[in-house]
């Protein structure tokens, strides 16, 4: 199969799955609105601090209720928060402009969407990577990004020519050390097949310790974590953190060194805008976007508001790998057909994918 047609294939089954399972002081505000409103109905989303266009959660989420608000023919707003002080106030002013329901993304929006919501138990929230809100006006949507990870953790072992991976993360943080866990049993996973001995530096699973930037947004800690990687002979990095796999990407220029990146969140091939697509053997997705924007359709429709916990997996196709564009013809053959298998394995239960951060 094509990368195009690959890429459709996961696009529609995404959209399906999502579908199906569902219907179980920053910067000011800005609206847009769609020719002829149909409706007064009012979606809003606030960001972290990591801004709308981190190629990452925030960058999806918006892009999730502009495309439901294109469809419900209404308007929409969007605040961007520059620190964690903005969190509140910005939540704040989106609900005294009458928003709706507020999407928010990450744990450091947490707290504020709890109060928030305890606040104005009319305004409905969507808290995207976190499950820990219990109230009957907030949505938790979650990802078992372990098993998107598992697959590729086995890809990057397969292409591996040192046998050494790279992982680290943006913060400490269950939404990130889930993506870390994956990759690491997906390398295990690969060695027992194989009869190899690679090997994955940054993250230990069973200590549930390893390398953090303690940031999303440090560019040059980033990487500083990046350079000691490739100095241990890693050629793949797998930065978990938003906007963080730029300071990977600049080490792996300045170093010269034949060096793949995982992305994550996004299939970062097709949203980097910094020139370093290329470097992306695959990504790590949650299909933030689609579930976003049929959350807000549906609850839009005038129903009772869903509360109940969205957990995306393999299969409801809530997550999954991206194609390997570039590195298509550099992969081994046999690569795809595997990680189908492991695919199949892990959605039927015979292959298990278990991180002490997985959603239930």
């Amino acid at each position: 199969m094509t990368i195009t047609a690959r890429k459709a294939a996961f696009a529609g089954l995404a959209a399906a799955g999502i579908v199906a399972l569902l219907a179980a002081c920053g910067s000011a505000p800005s609206s847009t609105s769609s020719d002829g409103a149909k409706s007064k109905y009012l979606p809003c989303i606030v960001s972290d601090q990591g801004g709308f266009n981190d190629r990452s959660f925030n960058q999806l989420g918006l892009e999730g209720v502009q495309e439901a608000a294109k469809k419900l023919g209404t308007s929409y707003k969007q605040v961007q928060s520059k620190s964690a002080n903005d969190y509140g106030p910005n939540i704040k002013s989106l609900i005294a402009q009458g928003c709706n329901i507020i999407v928010a993304s990450g744990f450091n929006l947490v707290a504020p969407v709890k109060d928030a919501a305890a606040a104005n138990p009319k305004v409905n929230f969507v808290m995207v990577d976190d499950n820990s809100i219990k109230a009957d006006n907030v949505k938790p949507v979650v990802f078992n990004t372990d098993e998107a990870g598992f697959l590729a953790g086995y890809a990057s072992a397969s292409y591996s020519k040192t046998g050494v991976i790279g992982t680290y993360g943006g913060q400490k943080l269950p939404s990130v050390t889930i993506f870390m866990d994956g990759i690491v049993d997906g390398v295990k996973y690969y060695n027992t097949q194989k009869s190899t001995d690679k090997k994955v530096i940054g993250w230990d699973v069973a200590t549930q310790d390893g390398q953090f930037v303690n940031s999303f947004v440090d560019l040059n800690t980033s990487k500083t974590i990046a350079q000691t990687m490739l100095g241990q002979n890693a050629d793949i990095l797998a930065p978990i953190g938003g906007p963080i796999y730029q300071g990977a990407a600049a080490a792996i220029k300045d170093s010269g060194k034949p060096v793949a990146l995982i992305g994550n969140d996004a299939d970062v091939f097709q949203t980097d805008q910094n020139g370093f697509s290329s470097l992306f053997l695959t990504s790590i997705m949650k299909n933030i976007k689609p579930t976003v924007a049929t959350i807000v359709e549906q609850a839009a429709s005038g129903s009772k508001f869903d509360n109940s916990q969205y957990v995306g997996t393999l299969k409801n196709d809530g997550v999954g790998i991206a194609p390997f564009h570039d590195f298509e013809s550099k992969v081994a053959p046999s690569l795809q057909g595997e990680l189908d298998k492991i695919k199949a394995g892990i959605v039927d239960g015979s292959i298990k994918v278990e991180s002490p951060s997985s959603f239930k």
